[in-house]
């Protein structure tokens, strides 16, 4: 256990990152304890006027760091806070994370913001290290990332253009790990077509909206929107081909993410449309974690439903991974690459293990606790290797809360065959008008502000109150 003292309620948000990041699992309690017992720890921060004391207490020691500080100045105090707790932290576990202080999502949003001013890559490199203690690896990563995102969205129309996300929140099971908005699809099956009508309202109110704008990307995400019937992935397809002006379309995604919901009658829906690119997730090709997950398929179904996606002509793939599976080795990580090297696709995602709280990992822990789960430097090493070998490049990176290792996301792929929505979403530089139950619109007005607005999770009540869900986006836009 660590309890958390501030003297006021400044970062304590950017604290708990950091003591989630040294000690994971960790409870956190706010406030002061009685008595500590044998490994616990106790963090206190004190704000003065011109500094800030930071002191780590165990039931034998005490540490302190202190620094002077203009606590009026926001940024700079979070700044040097984040460094104080930082110093006491890695003392105290003996642990350096690769990415220093820096706990939000996107961290390429610095080099990127410095390389469109002009900085060069040495004092970018000099500034992040310094102020954020990040790595150089991590540091170099994010410079490359940075400057391939700036050359993938050189088309993009910030100003009069946006993005399309619709969500179908079903799969043919939960995986352990899972907390998107997602219910299994067997259950659902039989209200379907009351979904897609919502869904098919909303998207008349977006074509309204939107019609002097004009559509840079569409990405139908979930779920698993293969768990649609072929009919119902063909009318959904249809509706959107037919809604909205294709003239500045540069990517048209759709997830088929699990084998199990794939079919060659799917995949001939899919290529009779002008969809651009698919998603056909693995995460891992060792049957025993598949099963240990809860994906009722098996290494060979994701071979299957590769080659029945090549042979219908699709030609631009990515497959997804996760680093950090339970009981997961580098050797396991490594049999997985190989038989992705094989298959060859145009891009690989690598994730990092994140454990959000509505995931059953959580919500049932007591359940998992004999599990391993572990994802280090080699592992995160071997993965970029192979990518590099088959010729894809790091092209977008984020990070999330509770990721194993601490390490983050990367999306590697060919020249020419980035996913585009996906640094969009990162970079949040255009709006994404977002559709379906449990997905968030983000609007990006000109200058530079950021508004979002959610469409409610449960399925039954997006049914019940999809014309609340339009009014919603209306009074947002104003459309």
């Amino acid at each position: 256990m660590i309890c958390l003292k501030l003297s006021e309620e400044n970062f304590e948000y950017d604290v708990r990152g950091l003591l989630t990041s040294f000690y994971p699992g960790t409870e956190i309690v706010l406030g002061d304890v009685e008595e500590l017992l044998p490994g616990d720890r106790c963090l206190r921060v004190d704000y003065g006027e011109t500094e800030i004391r930071v002191r780590l207490l165990t039931g034998t020691e005490e540490k302190e760091a202190l620094a002077s500080a203009d606590t009026s100045d926001r940024k700079t105090a979070k700044s040097v806070l984040k460094r104080l707790v930082y110093g006491l932290l890695s003392e105290d576990t003996g642990k350096r994370l690769p990415w220093g202080t820096l706990t939000g999502i996107r961290p390429t949003k610095i080099p990127m913001a410095m390389l469109e001013e002009g900085t060069s890559e040495e004092a970018i490199l000099s500034y992040m290290e310094e102020t954020y203690l990040t790595g150089r690896e991590k540091i170099n990563l994010s410079i490359e990332i940075a400057k391939r995102e700036r050359e993938v969205l050189r088309n993009i129309d910030y100003g009069d253009g946006y993005s399309l996300y619709i969500g179908i929140p079903f799969c043919p099971t939960t995986c352990l790990y899972c907390s998107f908005t997602s219910y299994p699809i067997s259950k659902w099956a039989s209200r379907m077509e009351e979904y897609l009508e919502a869904l098919f309202k909303e998207i008349d109110y977006t074509k309204k909206a939107f019609a002097r704008k004009k559509l840079n990307t569409v990405y139908i995400g979930g779920g698993t929107p293969t768990t649609l019937t072929p009919d119902q992935l063909d009318r959904l397809l249809s509706k959107v081909e037919e809604s909205f002006d294709f003239s500045y379309l540069q990517e048209w995604t759709v997830e088929a993410g699990r084998p199990d919901s794939v079919t060659e009658e799917k995949l001939r829906v899919l290529k009779a449309h002008p969809v651009s690119r698919i998603s056909i997730n693995p995460q891992t090709m060792k049957a025993e974690t598949l099963r240990l997950i809860g994906r009722k398929h098996s290494p060979e179904q994701i071979e299957e439903a590769y080659a029945m996606a090549r042979a219908a002509g699709l030609d631009n793939i990515n497959m997804d991974l996760i680093l950090g599976l339970p009981e997961e080795t580098i050797e396991d990580v490594r049999f997985t690459m190989e038989r992705l090297y094989a298959m060859a696709p145009e891009s690989i995602t690598v994730h990092s293990l994140a454990v959000k709280r509505a995931a059953r990992l959580n919500t049932m822990k007591e359940l998992y606790a004999h599990l391993k789960f572990e994802n280090t430097g080699e592992m995160m090493d071997l993965t970029a290797d192979y990518c590099r070998r088959l010729g894809l490049n790091p092209y977008y990176l984020y990070r999330q809360k509770n990721m194993a290792g601490n390490f983050e996301n990367v999306g590697y792929a060919k020249p020419g065959r980035e996913g585009i929505y996906n640094i969009l979403i990162m970079e949040e530089k255009q709006t994404i008008a977002a559709l379906g139950a449990g997905s968030t619109t983000k609007a990006v007005f000109p200058n530079g502000r950021i508004e979002r607005c959610d469409n409610v999770k449960d399925v039954a009540l997006y049914i019940e109150k999809i014309d609340e869900m339009i009014r919603r986006k209306k009074h947002l836009f104003g459309l």
